[in-house]
């Protein structure tokens, strides 16, 4: 006999662990299995060892996936690449789980996502005219000799989808909106439309053009209400189902059997009172909701479009003495390739031959190139300076950093764990009270109530269902959503989701970058200072003179502080670039060296303790230091830093006062890091940081149960943004990060984060009342609605009633969203 633990991922209740534990029993050789439903683990005794795929292959066709516990990774039943044709759902109601094919969730109904490809595909073109001809390179066409235009990609299932429910609530729409009216004409004087036909004539027109509303562009909705409640997976279909559903057979009935009602469900011309608009007004505006929520959804994988856009799709390889141009997908380890300036390189590697600056700000997030030569390590998608150089290839594909962190950023967007909505918490107990109340009405009836008994049940039966018509519970939490959204764009902070709504104000910590969150994220020099023989303006200007033939940033910045100063510069000759150490140049008769410590000893220049002594106060507070060399002499140095912006210390002091520990992760040193954590007084700080670090940060953060917020701007930080219980963005950013996070703030100011966490907090209380008022008048209305007046004043409430005050309690829940636009935040 022998025991494995294997890890079960779906569950989530008694009935559960029964299917789990039925179905693993029943394989042959396994004798027994016990579930714990709080690990999610499955402990199987067998007989005989059974492979894992057949206990895999046992619970295909459920809700559940097994596999070994002692594995880090996920393993799915079907093995199921990144990229076009795997699916998730957008709640990750089962964790990773991943489909096959489109469809819709089984647990909660909604529409599966396809998951964005990690491969970056090369740019072919085709000709207008003859589309079978697809080349490599643009050119002329061999047929008709048009110019070939670029191949647009296959339409994503994420555009299929949002192409196809377009078109469905256009039809809904030109369908319910004449139905609207029909109905709605009613309220007028002397009603002109039953000078055409009888009332009887027009309700069949209703019924008419409500089927392809019912039967077409929303039948997929009552689809989804039958799954839930088969599985018993109960969720916004489920109301939607029930309370449109009924609304249009109740009316159906009536235009068929009208006899069978009582004359007060009547109108004066004898027809029942039918409900055609209400069932499809609530379906097409239900319909537009589920359009919005898959135009979002294409949003959500755009941070990983915005990184494969990063990945160049062709590359030189030296063969045979020659350059030669190849797509990315034909490099193979070992190559050697040729990176000319302003390249991006194509793959990780290691330089050959040659040096040059790299910029690498798109992995460490900060903007100064770094200085690479022989033998060090370069990184696919990063921009080589102005020099050309050799590589050799070592990781390709799926191996390189950027595919790595684009699976990182994939991986962390769908291992969030899916907030469960208050609005379907309540509704998970509300729809099955509802449904048993009715039942109670109906049976209550058949045995007490009046004659026709049956006639009475059903009504009063049908107008608890109506009544309970989840349209103000639906509206309750999108509603505010809305409005709080827009006051948040007014503010300069743009909310992506409700989730961040929801959980801004539970945040405990927030983790910020430093370089464009706190910082400006542009180097710039603070001052010059000159020995006593030194003139400031006069050495600011020579410097200024010799920097404006380099293209380094931290030369950049001092031509720019030069040009603030209004100086003007001079000819320059003999400008030499040193890499690594820094420049020279010969200016009206003048040697000058501006560069680091090891330019000075190269060229003999002596270290005059007292202007070291001053450097090295300034590099101790994290400044960049270039000396400045003048005929031999030190005449001075540059203090050059990113300067911290001038609300970050106040946006920490506001968010330290609303509770919230601030730790800054940041690609820069130590010197620099610390620094900065001083001056802005925040709790801890993390130097050197790679992407991973950060998200293992996250990571760690929220296994002690804290509620993390991530503030970044760069690539570097997408990870993170995307783990984080809370990403924010910084408008001045990348768009990848923008992407990836779910805040933005657009003034790129600190202070964006505690108005978030304001709104965060105004919204939810709003949201809450707005349930609160929505389940008000529900249990208001169906004790009345199942006739608790009629024993005492012989009242009953007709479902004409009962959609007006449905209608009614969506005016107050709008009214009360509508609130927020006035709050002062």
């Amino acid at each position: 006999m022998m025991t494995h633990t294997y890890k079960i991922e779906g569950m989530s209740c008694s009935g559960c662990i029964a299917t789990v534990e039925s179905k693993l029993g029943a394989i042959e050789g396994v004798d027994k299995v016990n579930v714990d439903l709080k690990n999610q683990e499955a402990t199987i005794s067998m007989s005989t060892h059974t492979p894992l795929s057949v206990l895999q292959k046992a619970l295909e066709g459920t809700h559940y996936t097994i596999y070994s516990a002692g594995h880090d990774k996920h393993i799915k039943p079907k093995e199921v690449k990144n990229g076009n044709g795997t699916y998730y759902c957008p709640m990750h109601c089962e964790g990773e789980k991943t489909y096959n094919k489109p469809g819709d969730c089984p647990v909660c109904g909604m529409h599966l996502v396809e998951e964005v490809s990690l491969k970056a595909t090369a740019q072919q073109y085709t000709c207008p005219m003859h589309p079978k001809v697809v080349k490599d390179k643009s050119g002329a066409c061999p047929i008709c000799g048009m110019d070939l235009v670029p191949l647009k990609a296959n339409e994503s299932e994420e555009q299929k989808n949002y192409h196809a429910l377009l078109k469905k609530f256009w039809i809904a729409a030109a369908f319910t909106l004449p139905i609207f009216l029909i109905a709605m004409s009613e309220m007028i004087p002397n009603n002109p439309l039953y000078r055409v036909l009888s009332m009887k004539y027009w309700n069949w027109i209703q019924f008419t053009l409500s089927l392809p509303v019912v039967f077409y562009a929303t039948w997929m909705f009552f689809e989804r209400a039958y799954k839930s409640i088969i599985t018993m997976n109960l969720n916004m279909f489920t109301l939607i189902g029930i309370g449109a559903g009924v609304s249009w057979i109740f009316s159906l009935i009536g235009l068929l059997i009208p006899g069978v009602f009582p004359d007060q469900f009547k109108t004066e011309f004898g027809t029942v009172h039918v409900y055609f608009e209400a069932a499809t007004v609530i379906l097409t505006l239900v319909l537009l909701g589920q359009l919005l929520e898959a135009k979002a959804h294409s949003k959500t994988n755009s941070a990983v479009k915005e990184l494969l856009k990063l990945a160049p799709n062709k590359a030189v390889k030296l063969e045979d003495g020659k350059e030669i141009e190849i797509a990315i997908d034909a490099i193979k380890v070992g190559d050697l390739l040729r990176v000319k300036p302003g390249d991006k390189i194509p793959v990780d590697g290691a330089i050959t031959e040659g040096t040059s600056a790299i910029d690498m700000s798109m992995i460490t997030g900060e903007p100064i190139p770094i200085e690479k030569s022989e033998g060090d390590k370069v990184v696919a998608a990063t921009i080589n300076g102005t020099s050309s150089f050799v590589m050799k290839a070592e990781k390709i594909g799926a191996d390189t950093l950027l595919s790595q962190i684009i699976e990182m950023v994939n991986n962390a967007s769908r291992s969030r764990a899916p907030i469960q909505k208050l609005a379907d918490k309540i509704s998970g107990y509300f729809v099955p009270i509802v449904i048993l109340v009715s039942i109670i009405t109906f049976t209550i009836w058949m045995i007490w109530g009046p004659d026709p008994k049956l006639v009475f049940a059903f009504v009063n039966a049908i107008a608890v269902l109506i009544i309970a018509c989840p349209c103000a519970l639906g509206l309750a939490t999108p509603m505010s959503v809305m409005v709080g959204v827009g006051k948040g764009a007014q503010l300069g902070v743009l909310i992506k989701n409700a989730e961040a709504l929801e959980k801004m104000n539970e945040i405990d910590v927030l983790i910020i970058d430093k370089t464009g969150t706190v910082t400006e994220g542009k180097p710039s020099v603070e001052k010059i200072i000159a020995s006593a023989n030194e003139d400031e303006t006069s050495l600011l200007q020579l410097v200024a003179s010799v920097n404006q033939q380099s293209e380094h940033p931290l030369a950049e910045a001092t031509v720019n502080y030069a040009k603030s100063k209004k100086l003007s510069l001079f000819d320059i000759s003999k400008f030499e670039s040193i890499t690594g150490k820094g420049v020279s140049a010969t200016v009206d008769g003048k040697t000058i060296l501006v560069g680091n410590e090891k330019l000075m000893e190269d060229h003999k220049v002596e270290l005059v303790t007292t202007i070291m002594e001053q450097a090295q106060k300034e590099q101790a507070l994290g400044k960049t230091v270039p000396y400045i060399a003048v005929n031999g002499q030190l005449a001075g140095f540059l203090v050059i830093a990113d300067a911290i912006k001038t609300t970050s210390k106040e946006a920490i002091a506001n968010l330290h006062k609303a509770g919230l520990k601030i730790i800054m992760m940041t690609g820069d040193n130590a010197f620099t890091a610390k620094a900065v954590a001083d001056t802005l007084g925040l709790d801890e700080f993390r130097a050197d940081c790679l992407p991973e670090d950060k998200l293992k940060k996250v990571a760690e953060l929220q296994a002690t149960g804290k509620k993390v917020a991530m503030a970044g701007d760069g690539i570097n930080d997408t990870p993170a943004l995307a783990l984080a219980d809370v990403g924010i963005a910084m408008g001045t950013g990348t768009d990848v990060a923008i992407e990836s996070s779910s805040i933005t703030l657009l003034k790129g100011d600190l202070n964006g984060i505690l108005k978030a966490r304001i709104l965060s907090e105004k919204v939810m209380s709003n949201i809450k009342q707005n349930l609160f008022f929505a389940l008000a008048y529900n249990s208001i209305g169906i004790p009345i609605a199942a006739g608790l007046l009629y024993p005492f004043f012989g009242i009953l409430l007709s479902p004409m009633i009962a959609a007006l005050a449905m209608s009614f309690s969506s005016v107050s829940v709008i009214a009360n969203a509508l609130r927020l636009r006035s709050q002062n935040i």
